[in-house]
C-alpha cells in the first residue's frame, strides 16, 4: 500500500506571529542530542512528539529541526522549499555520490527520474514477472527442512539477484550479493555514526572502524564498475535500465558523464538492494513470530491458486499476503529517517525554519504513534482493511515517500516482497533456531540483527 496525498490546506503566519520551536531535552555539551539519538535513537524519535510538531536538536554544534507530525512530515515532502539534504544525504555521498537522482535536486533531478522512470511504470513491472517469479520459488525451494537458514545472507541473495536480473540484465551474482551484503552492514552502520556524531576530522584518522568502513566503501563502488564494463565489454544493448543510462544524455543534448552513470547504478543497485533486503528480513521475522498470519498467508495462497505455485498474476488477489507486507513496513519500515533542507526562510507548522536548516523526521516514529493508530504498537494486518484504514490520518503511513521524492520502485518492491512472502509461507511454517538475535540492527536502514530461522513443511 501507498498513500497518496495532497499538500493539506494550511494558512501561514504573518512573520510577527511565527515561533521559535522549542529546545528538545537532554543534550550534552559538545555532543547535544546526538549521544541519545546514537543510543537509543527509535526510542528518541518516538518520544519528541511530546514535546512539541517541530523542535530543535543540536547535533554536535548543529542546530537540526525534528518534525513530528504526519500533516507536517508530508507538508515538508511536497514543499519545493524543502530539497534532499542534510545530515542522511551528507552521510550517504560517499555511498551514493553526488550526481545520481537520490541526491540531486531541481532539472537534474527531473530529467534523472525521466531517465530511470519507464523502467519502473505499473505496465513495465509485469515484464519481469518470470524473474520475480523464478527467484521467490528458487529462494523457498533451496532451503531444507530443519536446517538453519542465515536470513541475512538469503535475503540479500534473492534482493541483489531479482534487482541485477531485472534492471541490469546482470548475471545471477552470486558471488556478488554475498559481498554487496557484508559491505552495505559495515557502511550503513558507519554513515549512521557519521549522521548522528559529526565529527568530521576522526572518522580520517586511520583507526580499524575507519579502515573497516573505508574497505567496504570501495568494494562497493568496485562492484558498480564491474558491472558497468561488463555491460560495455560485451557491446550487448538489452532493453534494460543500464542501457537507458549508457545511452542517456545531459540538459545539453550530449551523453551523461562516467560518474553520473556510476552514481545512477549505485542509487539503483545499493540501497535498493539494501530496503528490499532488510524488509525481506523483516516479514521471515513476522512470519516466524506471528504463526497465525502465516497460515492466513498460506490458506489465502491456496485459495487462490488451487494448488499450483504462485505466480505474479496472483499478486492483486493476495489482499491478506499484502496487508501483512504494509503491517510489517508500518512497524519496521527499513528507511527509518529522512533529512531535508530549507532553501529560504520558511514557515512550518507556524514556526520559523530559517533557510539552511536542517529538518530530519522519521516514519519509524511517525508509523508508530498512538495518536494516528489504535493498538499502536499491536501487528495487525486487518487494520488495512478498506473500512479501516480511511481512518489512517494523512501522511501517517507513507512507506515509499510522496511527491517527487516518493520511491519510483514503490510498485516493483511491492510485487516482489508480494511474491516471495507467498512462496515461502506457502511451503513452510517458521521457528527461530538456536543463536538466533531478532533484535533490531540499526543503521541508516532497520532489519533484525542476526535472524536465524528453521523452516518446517507444511
Amino acid at each position: 500500500m501507498t498513500v497518496e496525498s495532497v499538500k493539506p490546506e494550511t494558512t501561514t503566519p504573518g512573520p510577527e506571529e511565527l515561533r521559535e520551536p522549542p529546545l528538545a531535552g537532554g543534550g550534552r555539551p559538545v555532543f547535544g542530542h546526538g549521544l541519545k539519538l546514537a543510543r537509543d535513537p527509535l526510542g528518541f524519535m518516538a518520544g519528541l512528539r511530546a514535546h512539541g510538531e517541530v523542535v530543535r536538536l543540536k547535533l554536535g554544534p548543529k542546530t537540526v529541526y525534528a518534525v513530528t507530525t504526519p500533516e507536517l512530515t508530508g507538508a515538508l515532502a511536497l514543499d519545493p522549499n524543502y530539497k534532499i539534504a542534510g545530515p542522511l544525504w551528507e552521510s550517504l555521498e560517499g555511498l551514493v555520490g553526488t550526481e545520481g537522482v537520490a541526491t540531486a535536486n531541481g532539472p537534474r533531478h527531473r530529467r534523472q527520474r525521466r531517465t530511470i522512470q519507464p523502467a519502473f511504470r505499473l505496465d513495465a513491472i509485469p515484464g519481469y514477472a518470470s524473474i520475480m517469479e523464478e527467484e521467490a520459488h528458487a529462494l523457498a525451494e533451496r532451503w531444507r527442512p530443519g536446517e538453519t537458514i542465515e536470513c541475512t545472507g538469503e535475503a540479500f541473495r534473492v534482493a541483489v539477484r531479482i534487482a541485477a536480473r531485472c534492471l541490469l540484465r546482470g548475471a545471477y551474482m552470486d558471488e556478488r550479493a554475498e559481498r554487496l551484503c557484508d559491505a552495505l552492514a559495515v557502511v550503513f552502520r558507519g554513515m549512521y555514526r557519521r549522521m548522528v556524531v559529526p565529527l568530521g576530522p576522526l572518522y580520517r584518522l586511520p583507526l580499524p572502524a575507519n579502515r573497516e568502513f573505508n574497505r567496504a566503501l570501495a568494494d562497493l563502488h568496485l562492484l558498480v564498475d564491474e558491472i558497468v564494463a561488463e555491460r560495455r565489454a560485451s557491446g550487448q544493448k538489452p532493453d534494460d535500465l543500464l542501457t537507458a543510462l549508457l545511452s542517456a544524455k545531459d540538459d545539453n543534448g550530449d551523453p551523461i558523464g562516467e560518474q553520473e552513470i556510476h552514481d545512477q547504478v549505485v542509487a539503483i543497485l545499493l540501497p535498493g538492494s539494501e530496503t528490499v533486503a532488510s524488509m525481506v528480513m523483516s516479514l521471515l521475522h513476522v512470519l516466524a513470530e506471528h504463526p497465525e498470519h502465516a497460515d492466513k498467508v498460506r490458506a489465502e495462497v491456496q485459495s487462490v491458486t488451487g494448488g499450483r505455485p504462485v505466480a505474479f498474476e496472483d499478486v492483486r488477489k493476495l489482499r491478506h499476503t499484502n496487508n501483512v507486507i504494509v503491517e510489517t513496513m508500518r512497524l519496521r519500515p527499513a528507511v527509518w529517517i529522512l533529512t531535508r533542507r530549507a532553501v529560504e526562510d520558511s514557515e512550518l507548522g507556524g514556526y520559523r525554519i530559517p533557510a539552511g536548516a536542517d529538518i530530519v523526521y522519521s516514519p519509524y516514529a511517525v508509523q508508530r504513534d498512538p495518536r494516528s493508530y489504535g493498538e499502536n504498537l499491536l501487528f495487525d494486518p486487518d487494520r488495512w482493511l478498506p473500512e479501516r484504514s480511511q481512518d489512517v490520518p494523512k501522511f501517517a503511513m507513507a512507506p515509499f515517500g510522496v511527491g517527487n521524492r516518493k520511491c519510483p520502485s514503490d510498485h516493483f518492491s511491492m510485487a516482489l516482497l508480494s511474491l516471495i512472502t507467498a512462496a515461502v509461507a506457502n511451503r513452510y511454517r517458521f521457528v527461530q533456531a538456536s543463536g538466533s538475535d531478532d533484535a533490531t540492527r540499526l543503521g541508516i536502514t532497520l532489519r533484525p540483527n542476526r535472524l536465524l530461522l528453521t523452516p518446517v513443511p507444511r
